[in-house]
């Protein structure tokens, strides 16, 4: 077991959590007519697909340009 590959899996899945943060917020500041949290909370299925889908289809890209 090599200690610095367990280390930079552990770099990347930090560095995969930062971006998919950065590209929430970015994709949150790009709609400004919808407010995502307001919409969470008040039960829209619709807006928690649209968020699920996004965060799937990020880290398909952000995992595909780590590998």
């Amino acid at each position: 077991m090599e200690w610095t590959i367990i280390a930079v899996n552990f770099l990347y899945a930090a560095l995969g959590v930062v971006l998919m943060y950065a590209s929430y917020r970015l994709i949150d500041l790009v709609t400004p007519n919808v407010d995502f949290a307001a919409e969470l909370k008040n039960g829209n299925v619709a807006v928690a697909i649209f968020i699920a889908a996004l965060f799937v289809a990020i880290a398909i890209i952000i995992g595909g340009a780590l590998n």
